[in-house]
């Protein structure tokens, strides 16, 4: 008779407590679908005595992650305390260290650490999967290393942070401004506890990060990810880009190119018609272009208990089913360094400034985007307020290098009130 799958739970908020209620209320279908009964036989959490909406009385106890990842009686460790550091990389590494796998939901942890503990596993014959670390329900990582495979990926690009999304779609809908918009956020709990993760692109960033690692065959670069919070954006830029047919997404998007890999998270304008323009409130997107199967879409939730502890039973459903690969879908010794490369893909922007009202201010705006080898399409200026006159352009493509450049240039000038919005225009 085939032994049991036994797991390990280290965390048991949102997510550790769905992953004990699909094992528990599941149990009949997981062994279905695997052949093999699946069973929890150790947890552990900072506060035994919370109550978490699910029977813990049937599993073991520890007080210690690491004691819990080195269990003789546990197969599969269930690292979800988060954290890139501290007791889930402690307990990450000793699991690997007595060769059992891994299934974790730490987007940090990989991003600052995936290549080490990637050739960990390997070199002590374990597994370490993280589906549930990139878009929650999403499987993407599956999408990526298994059914995607055999094409080469030329672009990777999606809405990975909910609350970012949220925030923005607010503004939008509700004509709130972006302190407005944050407040409501936070009041509904969808923020981080440290919030710049969340509105400062961080958390996306690290998301970012190992996708590319596995489009790519690199080795994780997130100190290369060129982060840009939302924290700029304006209810105006929002009604603005409205205008012209475009929505304000924070948008991810890694590609790589002879110059090596870029990889940038950044608010940018999508056409409103396109389906990332068209995803609304707290849900994810990913689009995988890939030069056999060209563009493919998904989209769902990205966060909350029964989405990501879904993705966790994926990957433990997988172990179950004896299906074993590499962390980042090819051997971690393959994966080359990462070249990293400022994005120099030319793109139209949107760029919005104040102008003084002095004599020939909208003139030398003009020179200085001229003299930086860049064409205007579109202007509007608005009425002045407060002596000032705010003025929006619409480039033709252009390099962000180069609309930096006129960007200073526009500074010394002495004609433009307090620091412009830049955007991009990304095709989609």
């Amino acid at each position: 008779m085939t032994t049991p799958l036994r797991l390990g739970i280290a965390g048991l908020g949102t997510v550790g407590a769905g992953v004990v209620k699909i094992v528990r209320q599941k149990a009949a279908l997981l062994t279905e679908r695997t052949g093999r009964e699946i069973t929890v036989v150790a947890v552990c959490a900072r506060h035994r005595e919370r109550d978490r909406g699910v029977p813990l009385t049937d599993y073991a106890w520890e007080d210690d992650p690491v004691a819990l990842a080195t269990r003789d009686d546990v197969d599969v460790f269930v690292e979800l305390m988060g954290g890139s550091d501290g007791p889930a990389k402690a307990a990450t590494e000793a699991a690997l260290d007595a060769g059992k796998d891994v299934v974790t939901a730490n987007k940090a942890m990989l991003a600052h650490h995936g290549q080490a503990l990637a050739e960990r596993a390997e070199a002590r014959g374990a597994v370490l999967r993280f589906e549930a670390a990139v878009a929650g329900g999403i499987p993407v990582i599956k999408a990526l290393t298994e059914g995607l495979a055999g094409n080469e990926i030329t672009r990777v690009m999606g809405v990975m942070n909910g609350t970012c999304n949220y925030i923005l779609t607010r503004m939008e809908t509700g004509g709130l401004t972006y302190r407005e918009a944050f407040d409501e956020a936070d009041g509904l709990g969808y923020l981080e506890a440290d919030p710049e993760l969340d509105v400062g692109g961080i958390d996306a960033g690290h998301k970012l990060s190992l996708l590319a690692a596995i489009a790519y065959g690199t080795q994780v670069a997130f100190d290369a990810v060129e982060l840009e919070g939302i924290g700029k954006v304006s209810i105006d830029d929002i009604r603005q880009a409205a205008d012209m047919g475009y929505k304000i997404k924070l948008l991810g998007v890694s590609r790589m190119t002879g110059r090596g890999l870029e990889q940038r998270m950044a608010p940018c304008l999508v056409p409103a018609t396109s389906p990332l323009g068209q995803l609304d409130g707290g849900t994810n997107m990913v689009v995988i272009e890939g030069d056999q199967v060209g563009q493919i879409v998904m989209r769902g939730a990205g966060a909350g208990e029964g989405p990501t502890a879904s993705a966790v039973m994926g990957d433990v459903m997988d172990l179950a089913r004896g299906f074993r690969m590499s962390t980042f879908g090819q051997a971690a010794a393959s994966l080359r360094p990462a070249t990293p490369a400022r994005s120099a893909t030319p793109a139209p922007y949107y760029l919005r400034m104040a102008l003084m009202d002095k004599p020939g201010a909208l003139a030398k705006v003009a020179t200085a985007l001229g003299e930086a080898g860049i064409s205007i399409n579109r202007m509007r200026q608005y009425a002045h307020t407060d002596d000032a006159a705010p003025v929006l352009i619409v480039t033709h493509r252009t390099t962000r290098a180069a609309l930096d450049s006129a960007i200073a240039a526009m500074r010394a000038t002495g004609v433009v009130a307090g620091e412009p919005v830049a955007l991009r225009i990304e095709n989609v």
